[in-house]
This record gives structure tokens, sequence and C-alpha cells, in this order.
């Protein structure tokens, strides 16, 4: 009789059987084995390979419940995290997409016996917000990525910034507004002065008879009234002057708010330029501020031993002497006392030695003296925290 091949009936039957999901009271996690029916999970409860795959469990249960449990946990919130994101969502229908893949870790070996207890503890431990309704249990994926963490600052610092802009300039149109309203009031304003006549005795005559004398009369008279006129204007023309010149000057001083709009933006694009996205430097002490790398360096100091590219770095603790690598995101620079040396690690500065002043808490920023550069011996205000960090020195007194 001959054996059953690859490409007969009953071996693509038994494929086809055993392709898709099948029962969870027949599958063996230990062992990773689905078997199709009761009779087979019986023989393979008796064979060879699960009762040493069982004393192994014995050994040491907690750390396999452990493992099975973390698995369950990374593979279940990556699927949530990728395919339904931040939306609330059934945790029934997480959970059928979950289980759809044939080698996923099944959950009756891990801690969880169903998935609402399983629901409720990712509640307690802060890994999703969860809800209960009448159709079941609700859930929304909570994300705490350093990265979407950070893109989220950076865009309310933008936003921020946008309407603190639009606030500026609205305050210099509305100041430029009142300045033009007030001068053009005074400028449009008549000035009244009292009518003044030097010769009281002098008349106004007309001769009918004699146009020749009517002339001459008429002549005379606006020959005098001209030297009046210009009489008094050379008077007032030696008063005014000064004001004339006084009112010139400060047309030219004065600005116009798109003026004074364009000064601030170029101020501003000259400050962002002299800024980088890079800060990390040799010798700088940094602190940890991520606990991916373990609790006992969270919250530590170190120093900047070696750099690797522009955004990582080598460190080395200063309590223990450890050294690891880190990101740029997982550090944040540290500000020395009042009186001690600091380098400068962004802005104008940048990599230039300075000396802490005065730390002012109500501004947030710091009074540095520079020590070093073109700016030698100019005292800075108004340094932002993060454009410093202090220089480490070693018991010895050496600068690394």
């Amino acid at each position: 009789m001959p054996k059953h091949g690859f490409l007969t009936p009953k071996a693509i039957a038994n494929r086809i059987k055993a392709k898709g999901l099948q029962k969870l009271r027949w599958y063996c996690q230990m062992c990773q084995k689905q078997c199709r029916d009761e009779n087979g999970f019986k023989c393979h409860l008796t064979s060879e390979s699960h009762q040493r795959q069982l004393l192994l469990f014995a050994e040491n249960e907690d750390e396999f419940l452990d493992a099975f449990s973390g698995s369950f946990l990374d593979d279940f919130m990556e699927l949530l995290r990728r395919r339904f994101g931040t939306r609330r969502v059934h945790s029934n229908v997480v959970y059928n997409e979950y289980i759809s893949d044939r080698d996923h870790t099944h959950m009756n070996s891990t801690k969880w016996e169903t998935l609402t207890e399983f629901v409720k503890w990712l509640g307690r431990e802060g890994y999703c917000t969860v809800d209960q309704t009448e159709k079941g249990w609700f859930m929304t994926y909570i994300d705490r990525d350093p990265e979407t963490l950070k893109r989220q600052e950076e865009l309310a610092k933008r936003k921020k910034l946008d309407l603190d802009d639009e606030e500026r300039i609205q305050k210099h149109i509305e100041k430029q507004v009142e300045r033009g309203s007030t001068t053009g009031n005074e400028e449009a304003r008549p000035q009244f002065t009292e009518l003044q006549r030097d010769d009281e005795s002098q008349k106004i005559t007309l001769n009918l008879l004699q146009p020749s004398v009517a002339t001459s009369t008429k002549k005379s008279d606006t020959t005098s009234k001209s030297e009046l006129l210009s009489s008094n204007a050379l008077k007032d023309t030696g008063k005014s002057r000064s004001a004339i010149k006084e009112q010139k000057k400060v047309k030219q001083k004065r600005k116009t708010a798109m003026e004074e709009i364009m000064e601030e933006e170029a101020r501003k694009k000259a400050k962002l330029e002299t800024r980088k996205d890079n800060w990390l430097m040799d010798g700088i002490v940094v602190k940890v501020i991520t606990k991916r790398l373990g609790e006992k360096f969270y919250k530590k100091k170190g120093f900047v031993l070696k750099l690797n590219g522009l955004y990582t770095a080598v460190i080395q603790m200063i309590d223990t002497g450890v050294k690891i690598k880190v990101d740029q995101i997982h550090v944040e620079s540290v500000i020395p006392a009042v009186g001690r040396q600091l380098l400068f690690v962004n802005g104008p500065y940048r990599c230039e030695r300075g000396q802490l002043e005065k730390l002012d808490e109500d501004s947030s920023s710091l009074h540095v003296l520079v020590q070093s550069g073109p700016s030698k011996g100019k005292v800075v205000k108004g340094v932002q925290y993060e454009d410093v960090s202090k220089i480490f020195k070693s018991p010895s007194g050496s600068e690394r």
C-alpha cells in the first residue's frame, strides 16, 4: 500500500484542518502544539516531550508565567497602538483580531483568567483608558512615546509662539493707529490767532474819477500789505523753525507698524538660526530622565565621555562609573551652582565657556558671565536652562 504523499487528498485535508484557528482547550502553550481533537490532546499529554516541558515549568513557575504574560501584553498593546491608535474601541474587537494570528500567545497561559480582568488591569496600570457600557468594555490607548510627547510639546510651543506673535503684532498696530490718529488731529487742527492791525488810521479809499490815482493807491496798499505779511511771516518762521525741525526728527525716528514687524521677524529668524537640534558636547554633565535604561540610572548624573554622531553619546555615571550609550532625548542638561563654570551648548554663544552669576526664578532664566570667545567679559541675561550645562571636573580638579 503506498504511503501518503504531500499532494495526496489526506495530506491536503490535514493541512486544511490545521490551517485555521482551532479550539483553545486543545492547545499546549509550553509545547506550542495545537491538537485537533480530544483524543489527540490526551495523547500529547502522555508524550515524553510534554512531560519534560512540565518538569521545566515546575522548576520555575513564576518565570514562565511572567514571560507568557509579558509576551501577551506586548503583542496586544502593539496591535492596539498600530491598528487602532488613540481611538475608542471595544475590547472584544481588539481581542478577536489578536487571536486571528495562529501563533499568538494564548490568554490561558497568562496571569489573567478573562479578558475583562485583563482590561481592568490595563486601566489600573495606566496603559489605556477603559470604561464599561451596556455593550461591554471599551478601551482607548494612551500614547506615551517620547517622540510623540516631544512632537506634541513642540506643537504646543509653536502655537504659543504664533499666538504671542499675533498679539504682539496686534498691539503694534493698535499703537500705530492711536499714534497716527493723535498726530493727524494735531496737524489738521487749525490755529486761531488774534487779528492785529498796526496802522489803525490807514483807510481804504476808492477814487472812481481818477483811475491812475486809484491804481497807484491800490498798488501802495498792496505793497504795504505784502510788507506786513512778509514781516509777520519772518517772525512766525523764526519761531516755528525749531518746532518744524523737531517734528521732522520725530517723523524720521518714527517707524511704521510694518517696519517694526519686519524687524521683529528678522530678530526671531536670526535667533532661530543660532539654535541647533543637537546639543550634546564632550565633558558636560547630564542627567538621565528616562526609565528605559533601568531604575538604577533614572535621575542619576553622568558626564559625556565620547560622542557617537550628533544625537547619541557614551556617558559615564559619576557615582558608579558605569558607561552607557544614550540618546539625546533620554538626558537633560545640568545647571551648576552660582559661581561655577558652565558651557553654552546651544544659542548664539554655543561652545563658549561661562560662569553662572545669578539664577532668575521669576523668568526661569540665567545670568551668565561669558569667559571665552569674542564676547568675553559680557554678562548675558535671559539664558534658558537648556542652553547651558555644567562642566565635569574629576576629584583631582582636572576637567574632562
